[in-house]
């Protein structure tokens, strides 16, 4: 195992910890391990690309990494109601479709591009903003104003698009393998 991916396993790690500390109160301390693991997410990705340790494990790893901590977080914020329930069915929603489609394309033995689009690359650093501001808000008694309110309206319209622009270039794939195993 390489450093990127002993980095992302780390992250993964992290978020039994983090639902815990949130659901115990322990709000500041939670922040703080999540932006750990945030930062982690960077730091993985560059040495990664910048000496050239990308691994096949490490594909399928940072992005389940990523899903399980934004996804576990979204649904512990709002339960503890740090977060409005509506987004968080909206994130999960999302990635259900996401995990869904691979599955699903994955028993079609269709082959699966794993290189997420500039708006899914947008949403996933909305969904981390969001949730370090609402922890930040909480933990470190932060006063954010309307800063909060508005990251949660940017959070749900990428997640819109993203999901559909997810949903999209999967019935386009779907419907061109379709044509060719009929011509």
């Amino acid at each position: 195992m390489n450093i990127p991916n002993a980095i992302s396993l780390g992250r993964l790690l992290a978020v039994p910890i983090t639902i815990w500390l949130i659901i115990t109160g322990q709000l500041q301390n939670a922040f703080w391990v999540f932006v750990a693991a945030g930062v982690s997410d960077a730091v993985d990705g560059f040495v990664a690309k910048r000496f050239d340790r990308t691994t096949e494990l490490g594909r399928y790893l940072d992005p389940l990494a990523d899903k399980t901590l934004l996804v576990s977080i979204y649904i512990t914020l709002g339960s503890q109601g740090h977060l409005p329930i509506w987004l968080v069915l909206l994130v999960v929603t999302r990635d259900l479709l996401i995990v869904g489609g691979a599955l699903l394309s994955a028993v079609l033995a269709e082959r699966l591009s794993l290189h997420p689009s500039r708006i899914s690359k947008a949403n996933t650093a909305a969904q981390i903003a969001l949730a370090a501001l609402v922890l930040g808000e909480v933990g470190l008694n932060l006063s954010l104003g309307r800063i909060s309110e508005i990251a949660t309206y940017v959070v749900a319209a990428t997640t819109t698009i993203s999901g559909a622009n997810y949903l999209g270039a999967w019935l386009r794939r779907s419907n061109n393998v379709e044509k060719e195993t009929s011509s």
